[in-house]
């Protein structure tokens, strides 16, 4: 995550290999700075008591994540103790955002909230017209002055919101709801899709939409975006490369007729992504043409993250997955048993994942404390 470092040119609370956001940087990759564990040596467990169906954020040593009950958890990243807790007043499926000794979370109670890194106490929030139920991205405000923070929200409002104060910055309005976490181009727009079945590409500075792009069917899931090109799957069925500068549609990869819940991790060849026909699939990202499938038991809504050679993703099956990624071939599975819709977070050594049987699992040996 140097680049990104580099690319917002202001100081992050966070080790270079942490993952302290959705899809571990503000393009939304998916790629670790580790390898996969060889095999699935279980770390620790923490039991959270209700059912985890977000990611979990990894930074400064701890790992923070909400869960159905509308608390949010802070653990130490080496022992998975608990350090704090922090309660909201509904349920929390949105990955959290960790910045300058501040974790940022939505909830579902229609707040996006700003806690201390280090206690947990509550520094501001700030209030949408619906639920919150994805991650949080930010850049540097334009004029150069402080950070900004991009959350989409069920009121189908993009919200940009100043990172000191929790004030708003400015909103801007869609024909449906936002479920994703947005993204970032390298050169400062904003790209997400919507349950409006558009892709929508926003100026950074005052939120004004450059351009939109016909899906055919709404979208759940985050854009995912490397080389300034812009991947992700929909509701009908389709997996669209597309370029979110100039608006058009690269390519379409339909397989079968099954949604894709899932948002994509991208390599420099492979695009990678969970489908509900209980699949992962690879596709080329040239062509988008596949280039292999891997069958779990269940639907795969968890989105995968690349190690090294290695992918690691979860299924409503229960397990959690090691692949090559090469070629899709199992290397190892470790069986849960509660469904894992929430996707992984991978940094420092470890894989920690959280199950909807309300535990928060870590595989793999820690390395030293960022």
């Amino acid at each position: 995550m140097k680049w990104m470092l580099a690319l917002f040119s202001f100081a992050l609370s966070v080790h270079a290999a942490d993952w302290p956001m959705h899809r571990g940087g503000p393009q939304l990759q998916g790629v670790a700075q580790m390898p996969a564990p060889t095999k699935p040596d279980l770390a620790w467990t923490y039991a959270a008591g209700k059912p985890i169906k977000a990611a979990a954020a990894i930074a400064g040593g701890r790992v923070f994540f909400g869960d159905d009950s509308g608390v949010v958890h802070a653990v130490d990243f080496a022992t998975g103790k608990e350090v704090w807790k922090f309660k909201t007043e509904a349920s929390i499926e949105a990955t959290p955002l960790v910045l300058n000794d501040t974790v940022f979370i939505g909830s579902s109670d229609a707040n996006f909230y700003a806690l201390e890194a280090a206690t947990g106490k509550l520094k501001w929030k700030y209030e949408t017209g619906d639920k919150i139920l994805g991650g949080a991205n930010f850049a540097k405000n334009p004029n150069g002055e402080g950070t900004w923070l991009l959350v989409g929200s069920y009121d189908s409002s993009l919200h940009c919101v100043d990172a000191a104060t929790g004030k708003a910055v400015w909103t801007h309005s869609t024909d449906n709801y936002i479920n994703g976490t947005p993204a970032l181009l390298p050169s400062g727009e904003i790209v997400f899709g919507g349950c409006d079945s558009f892709i929508h590409v926003l100026q950074l500075a005052d939120g004004k939409e450059l351009r939109q792009i016909e899906s055919e069917a709404y979208i759940a899931s985050s854009v995912a975006v490397i080389d300034g090109i812009g991947y992700v799957g929909n509701y009908g069925n389709i997996v669209i490369s597309f370029d979110p500068k100039k608006g058009g549609v690269g390519w379409k990869y339909r397989d079968r007729n099954f949604p894709y819940y899932s948002s994509a991790a991208l390599t420099a060849d492979r695009v990678i992504i969970g489908g509900r026909d209980k699949r992962l699939h690879a596709i080329d990202r040239a062509t988008g043409q596949g280039v292999w499938t891997f069958q779990s038991r269940g639907q795969v809504d968890s989105s995968p993250v690349i190690c090294g050679d290695a992918i690691v993703v979860g299924s409503e099956d229960g397990r959690l997955y090691c692949l090559g990624l090469a070629d899709g071939k199992e290397r190892w599975a470790y069986e849960i048993g509660g469904a894992i819709t929430a996707s992984p977070a991978a940094a420092n050594g470890l894989v920690i994942v959280g199950s909807e049987d309300g535990n928060l699992y870590a595989f793999g040996q820690p390395t030293a404390k960022p």
